[in-house]
Parts: C-alpha cells; structure tokens; sequence
C-alpha cells in the first residue's frame, strides 16, 4: 500500500454515497418486464430516452452522415487522424447557435470561446482547475448534485462550502443564505473563489428566477469572485417560467463579466450521455487558453463531432426536436406526479429537468436523516424502486427525494408508481369470517 497514492488507497471519490450505492444494488438485480418482472427499477438516474425515435429517424433519412461521408465521398480517413483540441470548426459552429437558440437568440455566443470536453463532468473539473486550487472553496447552493462531491473535489482539492436553502421559499437561494456561507468558509479558513450554480436546478427541476440570478450576480461582484453556471438541463424547460441564463449580454460592461463561465452538454438535452460532449463557454481569455489546454486529456472523438454536427446542422430538425421533446418530458412529468398523488405524496413544483423532488417528510417517524435513510432502504429493497434521499443531495432537510422518469418506458414509470402506492397505502387485510351457527344450521 506504501507505493500507492493517497487517491488509490483512501476511498476519498463519494463512491459510497448513498447516491452510487443505490446504483450498485440496481445493477445486481436491474427491473426487466419478461426477464425480471420484480427486480429493481431504476429511477436514480437522470437521462433522457424519450426522444430516441427522433434521432433514428433522422439517422435512417440521413445514411451519409452514420457512414462518415460528405457528399456520397467518405470522410473516414480524415477523421481517422488527430485533430487538434480546439475541435472541429463545423461542429462548434452549431453548437453556438444550439445554444443561442435554447435562450431565445437573446444571446449571443462566440465560437472563439467555446471548450469541448468528454461531458459536463470533465467541463466543471477542468474550471476547478482553472479557477481554484488547495485551500480554495466554490459555494454551491443545497439540494445539489451530487457527483458535485467527485466532479468539482476529488483530483482538485477544491472544497465545497453549502448555502443552505429551504422548501419554506421553494428552496430558493437567499442573499442572507451566501453571507452564512462565505462566512462559514472564512472560518475554515478557505478562500472563497466563486460560486457554482445549476439552472435549471438538479434535483430540483426548477429554474432560477431573475431575482435569483441577480442576487448571485450582486454578490460575486461585491466579493470578487467568479460564477459557475451549470446549465445543461436548460433546453428541458417545459413550463413557464422560460429559462434564463446568466449569460446576460447587460453586463458585458460590467466587471463581472470575464468572471462568468457556463457548463452545457449534450447529455441531458439531445439525450446521448454515451456520447460524452460537454463544453466549457467564457469570456475570459486566460481561462478559454488553460481550459483548452486541459481538454486534451478529454477530448471528444472526430467521429462524433461530424456526425452530431451533421445532425444538428439540419435546423429543421433541430428545432423540431427540442420543442417535441420538451411535450415528451410535460407529458411523462404529469404521468409521474399522477402516480405519486394517488400515493399520497406531493413534489415540488418544477418547470424543468428529467426528475421531481419529492416530499415524503410525512413518512419519516422522526425528522431525522436516520429515519430518511431507513425510508431510502425500504423503498430499495421492499419497493424495488432506487431514487436519490435528499441527504445524498446535501439537502437542508430530511425526507425529500428526487425521482427521474425520462429513463424509462411508461409501462415502466406506472409500475413503480403502482409498488410505491402499495407501500404507502397498503390495502388492509380481509379477514375471511366462518358463518354463524344459525345460517350453517339452515
């Protein structure tokens, strides 16, 4: 053990959050409908397969692109050899405009200041990276991911410091909320570099409002620190209120500006996790410099940036899909909060994402994060279902859970509707009465 590193022989990942350890018990005993009708559904994991059909159709009509040709001529060789990390010009090309278009073209991207990197994961450490080091912290507003945990600390030493918000404003970040937290930081002695944020919010499924952002905005220009916007889930937004990035051409004057740096993906929206394209956007210089840099150590094939930006490239398509899939996620969003009311539990209300947090603080006998956890193993093992305890999410308050349900099929979700209702509301017993004396006389 002495000739291994710290990272290899102390388990200081989060792999045993309850968070991945209900993904292991999942992966022991998966739900099938015909192969294994009892086993676990998987209702921990946030992706989107409510769209596949789209992106098949569009692969079957568009065979050149699948086949790596351009005009009928193939294209493999070229593609075959390195190309350098900056990426190809055509696919960040679409990748800008993807992402003015999802906010309304009220802004507007450079491609010049575009990083891609294999996922969001690899995008939010590599601006740990660039932003932050030993005894530096990032404030991040609670419920929040928690992959957060290994993302933005395990190889960084970047800590996280939470601002604690509450379901009494709707979990809502509070100026008074990021002061507690700064100070709190300043007693741990760390150095406050900025402050990472997730709109729309996972797990929380909602957007931050305007007064939100500009609260956040207020308060890193007055310490001087640098914003984080974690913005992957922003092209799932399904209800009003309409998302709002903190990319806001209004302060391109201000001294914030080079201080802000968004996350997005294709993971969440465009639905292809696998295919693992994230992207770093800034506007400042010296980060988009180190930030590329870093991305060799990520990068994302030539293959798959062809192909998707032939894919994403047909404006037609591409419009088509994002507004057929937020009417996918409406629907399955209501099929999923239909099944928890006939169960008795309320979830907060949300415009947004692949999940809903859940409230089932009225099934704790204590409010406690034991009782939550005791609740979580019931659900795992007698349920058959795996979803995400609040505590896992670093959340304030025991007894909330969040619940995706764009992972699944609908005979799937009104399943694991039906056992969490048998939990709660189990039917009470029939107790099968022997006749009187006088009828079995008669």
């Amino acid at each position: 053990m002495a000739m291994l590193s710290t990272k290899a022989s102390h388990d200081s990942h989060g792999q045993d959050s309850s968070y991945f350890i209900g993904w292991q018990e999942y992966e022991k005993n998966p739900y099938h409908p015909t192969r294994n009708p009892t086993g676990i559904i998987q209702m921990g994991l946030a992706e989107n397969e409510l769209s596949f059909d789209q992106l098949e159709k569009w692969l079957a009509n568009n065979p050149d692109a699948l086949g790596l040709r351009r005009n009928g001529e193939s294209v493999f060789r070229e593609l075959a050899l390195f190309q350098n990390y900056h990426g190809l010009p055509a696919f960040k090309k679409v990748l800008v405009e993807l992402m003015a278009e999802i906010r309304g073209n009220k802004v507007k991207f450079d491609v010049n200041n575009l990083v891609l990197t294999a996922g969001a994961t690899s995008a939010n450490e590599i601006l740990m990276f660039c932003l932050a080091e030993l005894g530096d912290a990032f404030l991040v507003p609670t419920p929040y991911y928690p992959g957060f945990d290994r993302d933005l600390k395990w190889r960084t030493h970047v800590q996280i410091i939470p601002i604690h918000c509450w379901s009494s404003n709707g979990f809502r970040i509070t100026a008074a909320a990021m002061e507690e937290a700064m100070e709190r930081a300043e007693k741990l002695n760390l150095r406050v570099k900025g402050v990472l944020i997730t709109n729309p919010s996972n797990p929380l499924g909602t957007t931050m409002s305007r007064n939100e952002l500009n609260l956040v905005v207020d308060f890193a220009k007055a310490k001087g620190i640098h914003i984080v916007s974690d913005e992957i889930y922003s092209a799932t937004v399904y209800e009003t209120p309409k998302f709002r990035t903190i990319m806001d051409d209004s302060l391109k004057k201000s001294s914030i500006w080079d201080r802000i740096h968004v996350v997005y993906s294709l993971s969440k929206d465009l639905g292809l996790p696998g295919f693992r394209v994230g992207m770093i956007y800034s506007n400042n210089p010296k980060v988009v410099a180190a930030a590329t840099k870093m991305s060799s150590f990520g990068l994302v094939s030539s293959q798959t940036q062809y192909l998707l930006s032939q894919m994403l490239g047909d404006e037609k398509f591409r419009r088509n899909y994002m507004e057929e899939t937020k009417r996918r996620i409406r629907k399955r969003k209501g099929l999923l909060e239909s099944g928890l009311q006939k169960a008795g539990i309320r979830c907060l209300k949300g415009n947004a994402g692949l999940f809903c947090w859940v409230d089932m603080r009225h099934l704790l006998k204590s409010g406690s994060f034991e009782q939550e956890m005791e609740l979580w193993k019931r659900i795992l093992s007698q349920v058959g279902i795996n979803v995400s305890p609040g505590s896992a999410c670093h959340c304030s308050e025991p007894g909330w859970f969040r619940m995706c349900f764009a992972n699944m099929s609908e005979h799937t979700l009104t399943l694991a509707m039906r056992r969490l209702k048998a939990f709660v509301r189990p039917k009470p017993a029939v107790v099968k009465r022997r006749p009187s004396l006088t009828k079995w006389v008669l």
